[in-house]
């Protein structure tokens, strides 16, 4: 598969909540199902829309996964379930790494292939909460990585 990143565009929203949705279907089993919508139309209406995202498109020109990030954060990671395993999210990821010495994220503690891909990448936890960031009962794993020779 070969894929490029670029911006994200107006008319990319409504495969990129396809995207969103294949990916979450695939690793979010433990959202409880109005969690899940309520957190889908606030993805849907009100961040995809303007979201400063890089979209990894395929040959076709066809979004694949997308990354959001603010200053050293990744805020958001979404890889279409038809392209995981494909070193697609590896790539994302890496494109962030030439952004900063320092890059955080955070994972849903629940999210097991999440924080398993988050620590192949190299990240390390270093801090936990009890709950999400709208206080729903999700924790999440703060992680860090940090490029070699950064203090």
């Amino acid at each position: 598969m070969t894929i490029t990143i670029r911006k994200s565009m107006l008319d990319d929203v409504e495969r990129l909540f396809d995207v969103w949705h294949s990916a979450v279907e695939a690793t979010h089993d433990f959202l409880i199902p109005e969690d899940h919508a309520g957190i889908a139309a606030l993805v849907r209406d009100k961040y995809l829309p303007v979201a400063d995202l890089d979209v990894a498109i395929d040959e076709k020109g066809l979004p694949v996964a997308f990354m959001g990030m603010t200053g050293n954060e990744i805020d958001a990671l979404f890889v279409h379930a038809d392209a995981r395993g494909t070193g697609v999210g590896r790539l994302m990821v890496e494109h962030a790494f030439a952004t900063s010495p320092v890059i955080r994220t955070e994972v849903n503690e629940q999210n097991a292939q999440g924080v398993a891909f988050w620590e192949h990448m190299g990240f390390r936890r270093i801090g936990r909460t009890e709950v999400d960031g709208q206080g729903r009962p999700y924790p999440l794993l703060q992680m860090e990585w940090r490029r070699e020779g950064t203090d």
